[in-house]
């Protein structure tokens, strides 16, 4: 008996996306994560957008490397394929996803130890290449899954119980990301569920590679109060860039911006949101300003969370790049993969 079987013959209506799916049906095997760890409730809000969004399941391929980051695909979006890559090497897998099948949702899940250690190349190439992706970096500064050492991301100064104080300073993956010219930089907070869910419905939109580094406690070995990557001195620091909510591109719902004060506009599922109109005190396209804002808060040590630049005209994706065809590579037949004999021989006359 499937959800919907189930909840209808309790005598109670279920809920159900676009698809005609429960939320249920976007869950994945039960987490052997820690208690209260960031990164389950980062697999929570994947699921809650991708419900919420109606996607297809099976169109989506979960990429991950290593580290307790990487185990977490398979917590959510059970009806999705995933692979694990070698440790910092998600980046090429998915490149490599991407290039065979441009129908793919690609989501890649990593780790400030996988992208900010071993897989900072991998990483800078991707988003070097406009990968169409979402590359969600769940970041606590420490490598839990062996026992809690200092990670790339830690904080000058840190100290931990096993692994003594760290004397370098913090890479910083949403800077790193900007430097290599990413069309969407953002930065949440495990403990915001509904800045992470807004920022992950803007990430699945967006053409091209969508970095979000989602800094994720470590209850276990990374969660004392003085750690930037606590929940305590997340919930207290954390300072959001813009007011973030994000529609959906169904058939457009059109108002008159000349409204003062409050409007309340009906949706396409008919629930309501109101508007109100803010002084737009941070430009998100701004790259310089993006820049310069982190570099401030870095100064500061401030929590600086939201859309931290997107500019999705300025650059080709990965498939504009290579000139590909509308039709996915994997679908094209021999006589079209595979030159003649004639053309080859050509192409080596050339050389």
């Amino acid at each position: 008996m499937d959800t919907i079987t189930e909840t209808a013959a309790k005598g109670v209506a279920p809920k159900v996306n676009s698809l005609g799916l429960e939320k249920t049906a976007y869950k994945g095997a039960p987490s052997t994560l820690c208690k209260g760890c960031g990164h389950d409730s980062i697999s929570q809000r994947i699921m809650n957008v991708a419900w919420e969004l109606g996607i297809d399941q099976t169109q989506v391929v979960k990429m991950s490397g290593i580290g307790c980051s990487s185990k977490s695909p398979a917590y959510f979006l059970g009806w999705s394929h995933a692979f694990n890559g070698v440790h910092g090497r998600m980046p090429a897998v998915a490149t490599g996803a991407a290039v065979a099948n441009r129908n793919l949702i690609i989501l890649g899940i990593s780790g400030d130890g996988d992208t900010a250690s071993i897989g900072t190349g991998q990483f800078k190439h991707a988003v070097r290449r406009n990968v169409p992706m979402i590359y969600v970096v769940e970041n606590n500064g420490v490598y839990g899954l062996t026992k809690g050492q200092f990670s790339a991301t830690a904080d000058l100064g840190q100290r931990l119980k096993y692994a003594g104080v760290n004397n370098l300073p913090p890479l910083d993956i949403c800077m790193e990301a900007l430097a290599a010219n990413a069309t969407f930089v953002a930065r949440s907070f495990a403990g915001d569920p509904k800045q992470v869910e807004s920022l992950l419905k803007a990430a699945f939109s967006h053409r091209g590679i969508a970095v979000l580094d989602i800094i994720s406690p470590c209850v276990t070995f990374n969660n004392h109060d003085d750690s930037t990557k606590s929940y305590s001195w997340g919930r207290a620091q954390e300072t959001p860039l813009n007011e973030l909510n994000f529609i959906p591109d169904y058939a457009e719902i059109t108002i008159d911006g000349r409204y003062e004060g409050e409007l309340q506009v009906e949706m396409h599922d008919g629930s309501k949101i109101v508007l109100k109109k803010l002084d737009p005190d941070y430009d998100p396209t701004d790259k310089l300003n993006a820049f310069r804002t982190l570099e401030e808060a870095r100064q500061k040590q401030q929590f600086i969370t939201g859309l931290i630049y997107v500019n999705e005209h300025e650059r080709p994706d990965l498939h504009e790049l290579l000139h590909f065809s509308d039709t996915p590579l994997v679908y094209l037949p021999d006589e079209v993969l595979r030159p003649s004999r004639e053309t080859l021989e050509k192409v080596l006359a050339s050389l």
